[in-house]
């Protein structure tokens, strides 16, 4: 068994060209998996490998408290050595043929209350960095962008009279976003008032940017994003994501219709989206629980 990781690793590096951290990741899920197969099923040549042998593998890391994407990704793992064996060792069986891969939990996502959002946003400084601040929060909230999505807009995707932004977003797919009054009045003040100190000498067409005249990087942003939280003293956990989520779900407790939110956030698959109502199901029962009388 030592003498088919070896070479199966040697095909991933070679043959599948994998980056190292791929290769490492591989070699620690097989190492465990060969050793098990040895140590606790005495199973010593890949050969002797059955299904019943994977499926104890797979009951000991639920037993030990791996999470179901773990154990996925050990059976895709697992699935590919086996394959490899059956062309390069002769072996005459797949053993890892049916097993199943157990579903992914789908957690629910992290949002912040309405209150929590309105305090972050109460950003009433003057200075340019304020104003950019300001700029870059309110466009998330009010539109749901991806941090990507927002850190690559242009000047002129902007379309500030009419109310709205245009979003190129994943695999160049375009769509159009409302952008509230807020957002738009901080945009504007940004523009006008921050952007031209920003830029300095440079050329470039991106909105945002830092205090080199560059485009604002995610890191950036994270910074800003953190440093505003820890002023502000919002102790919710808070990512450039969290404003998206808190955009999703809040729109869908407010009655939005979910094919309009799906638009806006540029989903391709409904229910990619419908994650939203969960968690507005969620918030309903729990202020039933705290209001009703009869809860």
């Amino acid at each position: 068994m030592e003498d088919a990781l070896r070479d199966y690793i040697h095909f991933l590096q070679i043959e599948k060209g994998l980056a190292d951290n791929s290769i490492a990741s591989y070699r620690r899920d097989l190492n465990q998996y060969l050793k098990f197969l040895k140590e606790v099923e005495e199973v010593a040549e890949v050969n002797q490998i059955e299904r019943h042998h994977i499926r104890e593998f797979l009951k000991h890391l639920d037993d030990a408290g791996k999470s179901s994407s773990s154990i996925a990704r050990m059976i895709s793992t697992i699935r590919s050595f086996h394959r490899f064996i059956i062309q390069e060792y002769g072996v005459k069986h797949d053993a890892s043929l049916h097993i199943q891969t157990p579903k992914k939990e789908r957690k629910l996502p992290k949002v912040l209350s309405n209150s929590d959002v309105e305090t972050l946003l109460d950003l009433n400084g003057s200075e340019p960095l304020d104003l950019r601040n300001k700029a870059m929060l309110e466009t998330l909230y009010a539109t749901g962008l991806r941090i990507s999505e927002l850190l690559s807009l242009k000047v002129n995707d902007l379309h500030l009279m009419m109310g709205f932004v245009r979003i190129i977003g994943k695999g160049g797919k375009e769509r159009i976003v409302p952008l509230g009054k807020h957002a738009q009045q901080a945009i504007e003040e940004y523009v006008e008032h921050a952007r031209p100190s920003f830029l300095k000498h440079n050329q470039t067409d991106a909105l945002f940017l830092n205090h080199r005249g560059k485009q604002m990087t995610r890191q950036g942003f994270w910074k800003v994003l953190k440093k505003i939280a820890r002023e502000k003293g919002i102790r919710a956990e808070l990512t450039p994501h969290t404003l998206r989520h808190s955009f999703a779900s809040h729109l869908l407790e407010n009655g939005a219709d979910l094919r309009a939110v799906q638009e806006m956030l540029g989903h391709a698959d409904i229910s990619t989206t419908q994650i939203y109502t969960h968690i507005s199901k969620t918030r309903m029962k729990d202020i039933y629980q705290n209001y009703h009388p009869r809860a």
